[in-house]
């Protein structure tokens, strides 16, 4: 039973997610703990008249997640699979992923319309139909049409959060379940999101996070809420216990690192708390710290690093307008 759960997850992932067809050339990068999930797919790719190959990148995987300053960037031999690949269906440890959606292998990728995306923690046990996926990209392409045009939105949250961000003549980026070609990477299926680069020198306020905080090492949500306090588009102070001492450890001497680069919410019921799918669920809103010119459309901030926090019951406002999307972390529109 657990076998058939598995392939029949692998079939969403291949055939809902990513459109292989047959001669589609397949990059599948993996790491140890996700070898069974990388032969899966690659099963699938083959029954479809593919041609995968499995790319067990273990060490790199760990180096980074070890140290958050190592780089992200891929090893030449896996850079060029990459750009020369339909389809690159990336199942690792998910911050890891996350983190490297921002290296300019994935942009290169993405210019030559490969298809690309990471693949969500639980295969063979997401119990996800087609409907769920429909539903969420509807919902996702709904807010983007609501925020065609917006100069500004604010979010708030009981928890302290008030921030006012621009993101005037700064296009949404879909990240929904189902991948075009050359659409920016993200992860599938159960997430769904829009995201925005910020404009780099006018986000203003405090952000509170208190759920997933990527890059420090924590595995799940914050112990203890991290303050970020934002002047002019970045993080003059940011406050709290060990984890934001951590962060701060982290950003220190890396340029571009305080800036804030992203201004994103997510729109899928299914996406789980307590790990990195938590961006993609609604009701939350994250911010990131870093870089936005890889991922982003329009953006400017160039850095080693981006990394996300996630703020849970959000209300999230269009400024220009007073129209509500979230209220409270329900959906309002």
């Amino acid at each position: 039973m657990a076998r058939a759960r598995l392939r029949r997850d692998a079939e969403l992932v291949v055939d809902t997610c990513m459109s292989v067809t047959q001669g589609d050339v397949v990059t599948i990068i993996t790491d140890d703990l996700h070898l069974r999930e990388a032969d899966a797919l690659a099963g699938v790719v083959v029954d479809r008249a593919g041609f995968p190959v499995v790319m067990n990148n273990e060490a790199q995987v760990c180096r980074g997640l070890a140290d958050t300053r190592f780089p992200m960037a891929p090893p030449r031999n896996l850079h060029q699979a990459m750009v020369a690949s339909d389809a690159i269906i990336i199942i690792t440890n998910l911050e890891w992923a996350n983190r490297f959606a921002h290296v300019s292998a994935v942009r290169e990728s993405c210019a030559n319309m490969a298809r690309i995306a990471s693949v969500e923690e639980g295969m063979g046990a997401w119990g996800l139909t087609e409907s769920d996926i429909r539903e969420a990209t509807q919902r996702a392409r709904d807010a983007i049409r609501a925020l065609a045009g917006v100069k500004r939105c604010r979010v708030t949250a009981a928890n302290g959060t008030d921030v006012t961000v621009s993101i005037e003549g700064r296009p949404a980026l879909e990240v929904t379940p189902v991948k075009q070609k050359g659409q920016m990477m993200g992860p599938v299926p159960l997430w769904a999101e829009v995201a925005f680069a910020a404009v780099e020198d006018q986000t203003e306020g405090r952000v509170v996070v208190d759920g997933v905080m990527l890059g420090i090492g924590v595995p799940g949500q914050v112990k203890e809420p991290i303050v970020w306090t934002l002047q002019g588009g970045r993080a003059v102070t940011i406050e709290g216990g060990a984890e934001a001492r951590r962060l701060r450890e982290v950003l220190q001497g890396v340029e571009g690192a305080d800036v804030v680069g992203e201004f994103a919410f997510g729109a899928s019921t299914k996406s789980p708390f307590g790990s990195p799918s938590e961006k993609g669920r609604l009701g939350t809103v994250h911010f990131a710290l870093g870089d936005n010119h890889n991922a982003y459309p329009g953006g400017k901030n160039v850095s080693t690093l981006h990394l996300d926090g996630v703020v849970r019951n959000a209300t999230l406002e269009i400024v220009d307008t007073g129209q509500y999307i979230l209220k409270d972390g329900a959906w309002a529109l």
